[in-house]
């Protein structure tokens, strides 16, 4: 399962990579110009909510069981959920504990 994990990871990085760079080709580097398209209707403002909820669950499960377990190299993946997304960081976290065999 390790290496489902990593390639979703993966995956997680390259495909929402792919989205997020062309918009910023279309539309300059403006991080603000994309927030504000994350909440361009109740549909995607919902979503954004969605993943921020979920991205903050996540992040309380790594850093209890980070240190439940003194896995502190699964505290890496707390980066990769709000520097590329939940996408990346939740696959990347179960890589992590599909490592050391839990």
């Amino acid at each position: 399962m390790k290496y489902l994990w990593a390639a979703l990871a993966v995956w997680g990085t390259v495909h929402p990579m792919y989205w997020f760079l062309t918009w910023f080709r279309e539309n300059g580097f403006d991080i603000m110009g994309m927030v504000d398209a994350w909440h361009a209707n109740a549909a995607s403002s919902g979503l954004v909510w969605d993943l921020t909820i979920a991205a903050v669950a996540l992040t309380l499960w790594i850093l209890v069981d980070a240190v439940a377990r003194r896995d502190w190299l699964s505290l890496l993946a707390i980066p990769t959920i709000y520097g590329i997304g939940v996408s990346c960081g939740l696959p990347l976290y179960l890589y992590f504990r599909a490592r050391r065999g839990v």
